[in-house]
């Protein structure tokens, strides 16, 4: 068996983490529901690379400061909903390493983020619809700060946590 990848995410102040947690454990599927809420910022980058990966994330983090972030809304996934979250300093935190890792990228993590946190999945459209219009009324803090970064093993199931890197050292 291969060494198993990795995830990098975004973290936030106490407050904005409990209140997205909250609405993952109301709208997400109770089976399905094996990490709490994050903004991801790479899916699944090479476990080989891990050392590099925790290197790099601190240096990112060591050289940027808490940012404030804004949820402007939700938008559906089709199949369930997502918080849009806006903040271009974490667009450029993340074009920052992802220039780092160029060569072992998948598509998926080669590309710009649009960051968000998914609330609902998995479920039927017509279930992810009825919830989009409900969170479109309330879907919790506009307002929140960015932390730092943590870095996760995907194992299969909930995630390993590696390591979490604070903005500011």
């Amino acid at each position: 068996m291969g060494v198993a990848p990795l995830v990098v995410t975004l973290t936030v102040d106490e407050e904005t983490q409990t209140a997205w947690d909250a609405l993952r454990r109301k709208w997400f599927p109770p089976e399905r529901l094996l990490v709490g809420a994050h903004v991801t910022l790479f899916h699944a980058l090479p476990g080989i690379h891990e050392a590099e990966v925790v290197a790099d994330c601190a240096a990112v983090a060591g050289s940027t400061g808490p940012f404030p972030l804004a949820v402007d809304g939700v938008r559906s996934l089709g199949r369930g909903v997502a918080l849009v979250v806006r903040a271009p300093e974490l667009v450029a935190v993340h074009a920052r390493v992802r220039r780092r890792w160029a060569g072992w990228l998948t598509p998926q993590d080669e590309q710009p983020v649009k960051p968000h946190v998914t609330v609902q999945n998995k479920v039927s459209p017509e279930k992810a619809a009825a919830t989009l219009e409900v969170l479109r009324e309330d879907f919790g803090p506009r307002e929140g700060s960015a932390t730092g970064l943590a870095v996760w093993r995907y194992v299969g199931g909930p995630w390993e946590p590696v390591k979490e890197l604070r903005f500011g050292g």
